[in-house]
């Protein structure tokens, strides 16, 4: 555990951001500390794969936060820290989450998704926590399919058709039932796919980025048409603070950008921005539950909570194709860790796909 040395607190709260050595948890980190400088902020990360120091450095060298590296599927470790420090405020970021590592190995997303979950909340019941909240993901919906006009609403039943989805679905379920069974103050917020700095180069816009800046093939799945509504992390993470602030208890908040793309537009946008070749697109063999569009309806946290995007796409994918250009050194880093999986039925056409 990292020492805090000059952490105000002056009418502050101690807030525990799990996975916040991730990409959401750590834009996330940042956005708190600035909007508020006298909370304390501790960030719980196991440093997994995903996990990286570098992306909260600016903040620990200052000891501006304090790291506690664990395992939320760690119920000793998980209630000895949290009766050690009394959390006002529990936001979970803390999850795997990539859907290709998780039809390979599901075990490992059901102990960190279903089972750290649990121990956390556990863990708020038993210790006052004034407010747990779980970070969700639009996948637990399912799947809107080919051609259809319709949102996901926080209404629409959840259909999860993966083994990641369902961790998930499985995790809201269990913080809805500590609200309804125990009367805990928790909130959800279920969000479309972000983009923005730090992002983990196995996710579609960094991992392509880097591919394409190297001049090699662009493995797009199936027919590249798989349709997904793309937000800036800043503003997810500006969604989530309001819901933190003054969301009702119990309740569940859709967050999106009505950035509706396909995979194979996205995959061109990055071309064009790095004056690269279409040649470089090659499609694969198609994943498995490969869902074929999700698109959010946030018309809730729009007219509860009054939040609404701040940055269009257009700004946004500039700031994020800028930030990796100008951050080499934490790309070459992070990316010595990544394994590119090996990918079947390579063509130059488009290969059917099942959904």
């Amino acid at each position: 555990m990292r020492q805090h040395a000059n952490l105000k607190n002056e009418n502050g709260r101690k807030v525990l951001v799990t996975g916040g050595a991730g990409f959401i948890g750590s834009n996330y980190v940042h956005y708190h500390h600035e909007k508020y400088p006298n909370d304390r902020i501790y960030v719980l990360d196991k440093l997994t794969y995903a996990g990286n120091l570098n992306n909260i450095k600016s903040l620990l060298d200052v000891n501006e936060v304090v790291f506690v590296e664990g395992d939320i599927a760690d119920l000793k470790f998980v209630n000895g820290l949290f009766k050690r420090e009394m959390f006002d405020v529990v936001i979970n970021f803390a999850a795997e989450t990539h859907v290709d590592r998780s039809i390979i190995d599901p075990h490992i997303f059901v102990q960190t998704n279903v089972i750290g979950t649990h121990n956390l909340l556990l863990a708020s019941r038993d210790n006052a926590v004034k407010r747990y909240h779980q970070i969700s993901t639009d996948e637990v919906y399912g799947d809107l399919g080919s051609g259809s006009k319709d949102y996901f609403t926080e209404s629409t039943p959840i259909n999860p058709n993966c083994p990641y989805a369902a961790s998930k679905a499985g995790a809201d379920l269990l913080v809805m039932s500590y609200f309804e069974t125990y009367g805990m103050p928790v909130t959800i917020s279920r969000c479309s796919n972000n983009y923005g700095p730090y992002q983990f180069p196995e996710k579609l816009i960094p991992f392509f980025f880097n591919l394409a800046q190297q001049g090699r093939p662009l493995p797009i799945y199936g027919d590249g048409q798989n349709v997904r509504d793309w937000l800036y992390v800043v503003d997810h993470c500006r969604a989530i603070d309001m819901i933190v602030q003054s969301g009702k208890y119990g309740e569940i908040y859709n967050i999106g950008g009505h950035n509706e793309f396909t995979n194979l537009e996205i995959t061109r946008c990055i071309l064009r921005f790095l004056g690269k070749s279409e040649d470089l697109i090659t499609f694969v063999e198609d994943r498995r539950a490969h869902d074929r569009r999700y698109a959010m309806d946030p018309s809730k946290i729009e007219r509860e909570l009054g939040w609404a995007p701040s940055v269009t796409f257009e700004e946004g994918i500039k700031k994020t194709f800028e930030w990796y250009g100008q951050n080499s050194a934490w790309v070459s880093d992070i990316v010595g860790r990544l394994e590119i999986p090996q990918f079947k039925v390579w063509s130059k056409t488009p290969q059917a796909t099942t959904r």
